[in-house]
C-alpha cells in the first residue's frame, strides 16, 4: 500500500492515517498508535521550537525497513509511519506510528518496538532552540 511510510514537512491527520491502516484488511481487530509531539521542555530547559533534519533517501529506507521487520517479527497486519522534518512549534505533531493487528497486544508490542527502533537507527536529527541557544540532541544516529 503506497504512502504508508513517509517523511514530510507538512502536518498529518492522525484520523486519516488510522483510517488508511484500518482499510487494509477486514481482519483488523485492534489499532494502536504512537503520536510524538513537540514538548516545551527538555533536560530542564524551556524549548521555543524544534527543527528536524534528515538524510534523504536513507531515512525513508530505514523507516521502510522498520515497517517490514515489524510485519515479519510481530503478528501484525499492517503498519504506517509518518515523520515530519523542518521547523516545528511546540505542540505540533512530529511522528506517528500506527500498527494494526487481529489482537491488541500484537499491535502494542509492534508499535513500541517501532518507535524505539526509529530513534535508534533512522538518520533524523533534532535541534532544540532554547533561551540559551540551539542544541542538537545526540540520541539519534
Amino acid at each position: 500500500m503506497a504512502g504508508l511510510v513517509r517523511i514530510q514537512s507538512e502536518d498529518f491527520s492522525v484520523e486519516e492515517e488510522v483510517k488508511r491502516i484500518k482499510t487494509v484488511s477486514k481482519e483488523v481487530g485492534g489499532v494502536v498508535s504512537f503520536l510524538g509531539t513537540a514538548r516545551n521542555i527538555s533536560k530542564g530547559e524551556k524549548i521555543v521550537s524544534l527543527e528536524f533534519e534528515h538524510y534523504p533517501v536513507m531515512a525513508e529506507k530505514k523507516l521502510d525497513e522498520i515497517r517490514k521487520r515489524a510485519l515479519d517479527n510481530f503478528n501484525i497486519i499492517e503498519m504506517g509511519i509518518v515523520h515530519r522534518v523542518g521547523r516545528l512549534d511546540i505542540g505540533e505533531n512530529i511522528v506517528l506510528i500506527v500498527a494494526a493487528a487481529r489482537h491488541r497486544n500484537d499491535a502494542f508490542m509492534a508499535c513500541e518496538w517501532a518507535i524505539a527502533e526509529l530513534k535508534r537507527v533512522v538518520p533524523i536529527w533534532k535541534k532544540e532552540t532554547t533561551g540559551k541557544g540551539e542544541v542538537w540532541v545526540e540520541e539519534h544516529p
